[in-house]
């Protein structure tokens, strides 16, 4: 379970290729590239196929640190 900051979720949330939304923690997040699919690469060396666009976890990891700055 992760833990929330100042009642903030430390996740974000994605959707797997086969459609399973899973919550990532973006402070994990190492790379994520379009190879045509979304893979984001953890810095555990775990891969996760997404539905989501690079452009669309690059916003929701800006969203995310806002968040946690604000």
């Amino acid at each position: 379970m992760y833990e929330k900051r100042k009642g903030r979720e430390q996740v974000i949330e994605v959707t797997k290729i086969n459609g399973t939304k899973i919550l990532v923690n973006p402070d994990l997040i190492e790379l994520a590239e379009e190879t045509p699919d979304t893979v984001i690469t953890l810095t555990t060396g775990r891969k996760i196929i997404v539905k989501e666009s690079r452009q669309d976890i690059k916003n929701l990891v800006k969203s995310y640190r806002k968040d946690i700055y604000a």
